[in-house]
């Protein structure tokens, strides 16, 4: 299972991203807000702003502290890095 660190040492399972994407436009906003209401925003972001979302599989909403090419570049490092195992 292959994981991405989403910043100050959590992680979400790569198999399950569908997008990384910025919280500044007005659908994301929603789409934030929804997932509070049904109880499946997970707040990553210890205190500080958030800079990306992380959009699973399971309809959770994943918020970082860490921006979105941050999170990207990370992930890309991971598969790299199962690649040459």
């Amino acid at each position: 299972m292959q994981l991405i660190n989403i910043g100050y040492g959590n992680m979400v399972s790569a198999s399950r991203v569908i997008a990384i994407v910025s919280p500044e436009s007005a659908p994301i906003k929603r789409l934030i807000q929804e997932s509070r209401d049904k109880g499946a925003l997970i707040d990553a972001t210890y205190g500080r702003k958030t800079r990306a979302v992380v959009i699973m599989d399971s309809d959770h909403v994943v918020l970082s502290a860490l921006s979105p090419e941050t999170v990207c570049s990370r992930a890309a490092e991971e598969e790299v890095e199962e690649d040459e195992k």
